[in-house]
């Protein structure tokens, strides 16, 4: 399992917290996602077997939210 923290631009309001946890936790390889609000970082714990950091952020950013930074462990 690895985990990634994306550094986000700061979010305007609670849907698009929801938005993007939804969207994370469909894909598949994702066991954990919590978007942090006042912080505007998202953290995913994902299997890197079936899904990559570089596939999530790239999903994310689809969905208009642009990742400014990401760290993976």
């Amino acid at each position: 399992m690895k985990k990634a923290i994306f550094r986000m631009e700061p979010f305007s309001c609670p849907s698009c917290v929801k938005k993007i946890e939804n969207a994370l936790f469909k894909a598949k390889g994702v066991q954990q996602v919590k978007v942090l609000f006042h912080s505007d970082k998202v953290r995913i714990q994902f299997d890197e077997a079936i899904v990559s950091a570089g596939e999530l952020q790239e999903l994310v950013e689809k969905l208009g939210y642009p990742v400014l930074s990401q760290k993976v462990a």
